[in-house]
């Protein structure tokens, strides 16, 4: 009976066209972003599925690697307002959110609470280097990324639909810098590593900008209205008992107080992911099924997924730093040991 129902919303002709019109803007996506971004394409995926699914996405690489650049150009082609805040020591929870400020009227001399909204007030959010301001910085971001809304004075001002926060961190200029609460990380759907490029994409990026001044031309695929529905329409996709399972499985396993985790997780992790890493993953899966063309998911969805999704949701203990041993090292050992 599921699956005829699922079949029958599949087949209707306002679900067609909206899988035509979600096919059309993926593939427009990519290309845009490619004009720009040369190689990086598992995170362009990443970032795709981030979106589709409505989430927040944490980048970490190295400088120079182009993340600010990846989202800047990624939120033009989706057609989306875009503000940047370079997170800094200094920086105050109402540089983020905005302000009420006092505004007299020249007329009648009366004075009036006037809210001036922050960068914040935007479809695509990217927190550059988000690890170098204060917790109470980070406390008014994380308001926003859970409630999608931000509270000043008492007063809640919602956000308007779609809303991503793209936050970036450099992984090895830790001086001054404030590590992210566990609950802050928890609400990031991914933490996508930006590695470096291989030589021949290296040697693309050398010839396509070191021959021209201006950037080229980026042309918006989709609009915000779009990509609403594109979210909804990632949640239509059907997810068996079996897959949800396996992805259950998953998360459990990162658990060291679980009776059945792998002896790998009981040595070198201190504590698991959460019921929001399962969530996040069933809905990251059925997102890249979807990207792919089909409307069903696999087990391959969910491991291809996993690690992004865990990896930083999972606290590995001094055992694991003693042997050498990162947080991908125990997740990919544990995928190894856990039945699909």
């Amino acid at each position: 009976m599921a699956n005829d129902k699922t079949e029958a919303i599949f087949e209707s002709d306002e679900m067609r066209e909206l899988i035509s019109t979600f096919r059309k803007a993926t593939t427009g996506l990519r290309e845009q972003v490619g004009k720009v971004i040369i190689g990086q394409d598992h995170v362009v995926e990443h970032l795709l599925i981030t979106l589709l699914v409505g989430g927040h996405c944490l980048i970490t690489g190295m400088p120079g690697t182009a993340k600010t650049l990846l989202v800047r150009t990624l939120a033009e082609a989706l057609g989306l307002t875009f503000k940047r805040i370079q997170f800094t020591p200094d920086l105050m929870p109402t540089d983020v959110t905005g302000t009420d400020i006092i505004e007299e009227d020249a007329a009648t001399g009366h004075r009036s609470w006037t809210f001036v909204k922050g960068p914040i007030f935007t479809n695509v959010l990217l927190a550059d280097e988000i690890n170098r301001t204060p917790p109470k910085t980070q406390a008014a971001l994380l308001e926003a990324m859970q409630e999608r809304s931000v509270t000043v004075r008492g007063e809640n001002h919602e956000l308007e639909p779609p809303f991503f926060v793209l936050a970036t961190q450099n992984p090895i200029e830790l001086e001054g810098t404030y590590p992210l609460p566990e609950a802050q990380l928890d609400r990031f759907l991914f933490n996508v590593l930006l590695d470096y490029l291989s030589d021949d994409d290296e040697l693309a990026v050398v010839d396509r900008f070191t021959t021209r001044v201006d950037i080229p031309p980026v042309t918006a695929c989709t609009n915000a209205a779009e990509i609403v529905r594109f979210q909804w329409l990632v949640r239509q996709v059907p997810v068996s008992e079996a897959v949800n399972r396996y992805a259950v499985n998953l998360v459990r396993a990162t658990r060291p107080a679980e009776p059945g985790a792998p002896d790998v997780v009981k040595r070198y992790v201190n504590f698991g992911a959460s019921v929001r890493a399962t969530m996040f993953l069933n809905l990251a899966a059925k997102a890249s099924a979807l990207l792919e063309g089909r409307y069903h998911v696999t087990q391959d969805d969910v491991r291809k997924m996993a690690l992004p999704v865990l990896r930083h949701r999972v606290l590995c203990n001094y055992f694991a730093e003693s042997d050498n041993m990162t947080v991908d090292d125990v997740l990919t050992q544990m995928l190894d040991t856990v039945e699909a």
